[in-house]
């Protein structure tokens, strides 16, 4: 095979350690010699790794995307030479061969023959951005699941509040919960505690409200717990301040962002920490949707098509697009409306948000990819597109591009 690369590195990674084969030209005679050599993955083993690396003259270097264990290793080499992220799909090693520096010496050989592809690494701003809005989507996803537990909690001691009131931490509901860990056990003085239009319900709050509720058993859970929340309320807002700072460089962006229908602000941050801010490193909007893995997958053989399975991406990316696209769908008067309908009621509820979600991502590197603000097609886009005068403008286009003239007349 050609030699694409001609002096590459390959590099697998693990914890501790870091196994780095070289290919170079062979001194004083025709092919090729490698070299291997393990070195530690601190700070001073990767410095050192880069030395050797330079040493060699190394243009090129892969590494399998391994855990979180190659990032240390990126970072640090990042700004010496090329490197590459290699999707782990992608490297099928030869069977039976299966050791640390055979693993090296095959990444290399990869890189040489240009088999492989690097994976999208985003600049450091867009990372800082990403490790926040992940942080932040945890901390949420923590706070849910506690006032979860907490309303198992409730049910144990036979407190149905949830089953008058909207939610088991409104306003009321709060002050309802601290007087029950206080010791006030009754239902009379509990349901006097009610705010706003639930004073309306304060013969239901009251049966509600009587039940087992121990002290030193529910309530001593229903404390921490409390507490819990409140250091995930107080962890969100200390995020949500620094994802203020951090997304200000690209406001922008964020403001073109926003014009897409279903996209709020919170949304906008989260898809450009997941997707950048460059959109060069995805030729159209067709190679986003694929590596977002938000469209199906090909899969055909003898002309006879397969089920095309949709390809694994980023989950807070998918989460984010899920969420962005029920708040499309429920918007007036859009293409992205009229669209999810369509198919909804041709396909069910799922096909639609995965075709929204679709929808989305193309309108996201449309807007960064162009810098312009989201255009909508209109509800009655796809009944525009099968009209009559649609369809003798597109013929009358073809024949022109066959080189003939076309004169439209009524017809006899």
């Amino acid at each position: 095979m050609d030699v694409l690369v001609e002096r590459c590195a390959g590099l697998d990674v693990h914890r501790d350690t870091v196994v780095a084969t070289v290919r170079v030209p062979a001194r004083g005679r025709r092919g090729r010699e490698q070299a291997t050599r393990t070195f530690a993955t601190t700070t001073a083993g990767i410095c050192a790794l880069g030395d050797w690396l330079a040493e060699h003259r190394i243009s090129r270097a892969g590494m399998e995307s391994t855990g979180v264990y190659w990032k240390p290793v990126y970072y640090l080499l990042e700004d010496q030479l090329e490197v590459w992220l290699i999707n782990a799909e992608h490297l099928h090693h030869v069977p039976g061969r299966k050791t640390d520096v055979a693993d090296s010496a095959w990444i290399a050989q990869m890189i040489e023959h240009g088999l492989v592809r690097p994976s999208f690494v985003p600049p450091p701003p867009i990372r800082e951005l990403r490790d926040l809005t992940r942080h932040r989507r945890t901390l949420v996803e923590e706070r849910t699941r506690v006032i979860q537990r907490l309303e198992k909690v409730m049910q144990d001691a036979g407190i149905k509040l949830t089953s008058v009131a909207s939610g088991l931490l409104t306003k009321s509901g709060r002050a309802m919960l601290e007087a029950l860990v206080a010791g006030e056990s009754d239902p009379t003085v509990l349901a006097e505690l009610a705010r706003g239009r639930l004073r309306a319900k304060i013969l239901a709050l009251q049966q509600a409200l009587a039940g087992r509720f121990r002290t030193g058993h529910h309530g001593l859970l229903a404390a921490q717990m409390l507490a819990h929340i409140d250091f995930l309320d107080a962890a969100i807002a200390d995020l949500d301040a620094l994802l203020a700072t951090a997304a200000e460089p690209f406001r922008p962006i964020l403001q073109r962002l926003t014009t897409i229908p279903g996209v709020s602000e919170r949304t906008a941050v989260m898809l450009l920490a997941d997707c950048g801010a460059d959109m060069s490193v995805f030729p159209t909007a067709a190679h986003l949707a694929s590596w977002a893995g938000i469209c199906p997958g090909n899969n055909s053989s003898g002309g006879r098509p397969r089920s095309g399975r949709t390809r694994h991406g980023s989950v807070a990316l998918r989460t984010a697009l899920t969420e962005a696209a029920h708040a499309a769908a429920r918007t007036k008067g859009t293409y992205l409306a009229a669209h999810h309908a369509h198919i909804r009621s041709r396909r069910g509820v799922a096909k639609a948000i995965g075709a929204t979600r679709h929808d989305l991502l193309i309108a996201y590197w449309h807007v960064v990819h162009d810098g312009v603000d989201y255009a909508d097609l209109g509800p009655d886009w796809a009944h525009r597109r099968r009209s009559p005068e649609h369809r003798i403008r597109k013929l009358v286009h073809e024949l022109e591009k066959l080189g003939q003239t076309v004169t439209l007349g009524p017809a006899a």
